[in-house]
């Protein structure tokens, strides 16, 4: 029982996750923009790196639907770490034996603290998707007046 071997089963856990979803994301954003920028001049690197830029958003969504994969384990954390108190307890494995031992209103008081964790790190995503959709909508209106002052 190991908390290196926690981190290893959690990894392997979540790798399918992020690399098929990650994947996905660069799938579409260079069928969408690859030609463009390859036209351009921009190499392999330049290019996975401005795709990387402008999906930053969508990484973000995965990296956190990878985290809630991560927190969302029991089995696999408790087989390699053994839920040892103070070296090998995650949140997950407590609620489980605290379930176990019939305390529930400590376990439902972990659950939802584990339930906020995850809420507040999706209120974070939305507020920076909404940020960033507000700075485009912008960002738009000004090169509409630019270019409506610049014709007349």
């Amino acid at each position: 029982f190991s908390f290196q071997a926690m981190v290893l089963a959690q990894a392997i856990l979540v790798l399918p996750v992020a690399s098929a979803l990650t994947r996905q994301v660069v799938e579409d954003a260079e069928r969408a923009h690859g030609e463009q920028l390859q036209s351009l001049g921009a190499g392999t690197v330049l290019r996975g790196v401005l795709l990387a830029w402008d999906e930053r958003h969508a990484l973000l969504t995965v990296l956190v639907i990878c985290f809630g994969r991560a927190i969302a384990e029991v089995g696999a954390v408790m087989i390699v770490g053994g839920n040892i108190d103070g070296f090998t307890r995650v949140m997950t494995t407590a609620i489980a034996l605290e379930t176990s031992k019939g305390d529930l209103p400590l376990a439902l008081a972990l659950g939802l603290i584990l339930l906020l964790v995850v809420l507040l790190l999706n209120i974070l995503l939305a507020l920076l998707r909404f940020w960033r959709e507000h700075a485009e909508a912008v960002a738009g209106r000004n090169r509409a007046s630019a270019a409506t002052a610049t014709a007349l």
